[in-house]
């Protein structure tokens, strides 16, 4: 699943690319892909419409129209974002086109068909799409060693499942809850409440330093991102630990351990990242 790195990349490749346009025609092939309002008022309510700007929230995507009205759009597991000519052919998995008028297409494609679209009206609550209930953006100022541990200091659940809930801070998955315990020297496995002030204050100085470090080497040109059908991410170089099982740890050549945590898989490296939990 794209975490808020690659979320990030997407953004900022993509709308450059849309901004200022008009909608002209909207096709949509997989219907269970618009969660609200359904497919056919979707497509009615945003033909004509002009993009306004778009950003990020967490792992969502939001597309904010000139009228008010705002796309929300979350890729899940498999979901990419792409923009082609006007005949460049439909590739597979591709559930959703926007025409543009600069005769320019926006393209949703996802092979596992989890993305879901919800289009929200001027004004209205998002009760829909989730995105309400985000916690803090982990790039944030506010994100402060104090913030965590009011959060997360009383938790038995292991610091790598609190990471990862986005109720509490919002993006991270298990690839860069991952990264962000390993420069932390944080074994991912110990209970929340465990942790001292030092550990929590590691934690907010390195999570916004990890995400900004990948943010920065995922960093494509839209040209790039269009050869590669938007599946083109720079970070795998430069992930230390995640993907990196039984290689030397690239500190202390430690060979480095794989444990499942609350269903997730969690790669760390036993000497830097020592606990007094027997795993």
């Amino acid at each position: 699943m794209p975490e808020l790195p690659e979320v990030e990349t997407i953004t900022r490749v993509i709308e450059p690319q849309i901004r200022k346009l008009q909608i002209n025609h909207i096709s949509v092939y997989r219907p269970e892909i618009i969660a609200h309002p359904g497919a056919e008022d979707f497509c009615r309510r945003l033909t004509g419409q002009i993009f306004d700007h778009m950003e990020r929230r967490g792992k969502y995507l939001i597309i904010a129209l000139k009228s008010g009205d705002r796309i929300i759009l979350h890729l899940r597991m498999t979901g990419r974002l792409l923009i082609t000519p006007a005949d460049c052919p439909i590739e597979k998995h591709t559930h959703l086109v926007i025409r543009m008028s600069n005769d320019r297409e926006l393209h949703f494609c996802d092979t596992r068909r989890f993305g879901r679209f919800w289009l929200l009206a001027s004004g209205e609550t998002d009760t829909y799409s989730g995105i309400e209930k985000l916690g803090i953006e982990p790039l944030s100022a506010n994100l402060s060693a104090e913030h965590l541990y009011n959060q997360l200091g009383k938790r038995k659940k292991s610091i790598k499942e609190c990471l990862m809930d986005q109720s509490v801070i919002a993006g991270i998955g298990n690839i860069y809850s991952d990264e962000i315990l390993f420069t932390s020297k944080i074994y991912p496995a110990c209970p929340a409440c465990s942790l001292t002030w030092e550990e929590w204050s590691r934690l907010a100085e390195v999570i916004p330093q990890c995400l900004s470090f990948f943010i920065r080497k995922n960093a494509i040109t839209p040209e790039e991102y269009f050869q590669t059908n938007g599946q083109e991410y720079r970070n795998t170089p430069f992930l230390q630990v995640y993907g990196h099982e039984n290689e030397p740890c690239p500190f202390c050549k430690t060979p480095l351990r794989r444990i499942v945590i609350g269903g997730r898989s969690s790669t760390f490296c036993p000497c830097c990242q020592k606990s007094t939990i027997i795993a």
